[in-house]
């Protein structure tokens, strides 16, 4: 087991997507590490030059590789992983009050 400090770009056309699979739950439910990326996009903080830092656990002898494979790279470039002694809080917005209002304008401009 291995705790890392994640920083990543999301991508901003795939927003309502990733809010859709944390709202309904099944990022969550992803086995074995569903719940610790949604409890780690729980974390996040958007940084004023517009990344998303976050920590996460992962089991994975490469870091994150499974969680990339399965949800990360979907919907985050630039990608990158340090490695942490503990959970770490980041100065920013909160992530997921940052991702409904990016939805919420979206929606409102196809409106």
């Amino acid at each position: 087991m291995a705790l890392y400090r994640v920083t990543a770009r999301l991508k901003e056309d795939r927003a309502a997507e990733l809010r859709r699979k944390l709202d309904d739950g099944s990022i969550a439910a992803q086995k074995p590490d569903g719940q610790e990326m949604a409890d780690a996009f729980g974390r996040a903080a958007v940084t004023e030059s517009g990344d998303v830092c976050w920590s996460e656990t992962c089991y994975c002898p490469t870091p994150l590789a499974h969680e990339r494979a399965t949800v990360l790279d979907q919907f985050f470039d630039n990608l990158t992983t340090e490695p942490i002694e503990a959970y770490q809080r980041y100065e920013g917005r909160p992530f997921l009050e940052y991702l409904g209002d990016m939805v919420e304008r979206s929606s409102d401009r196809q409106t």
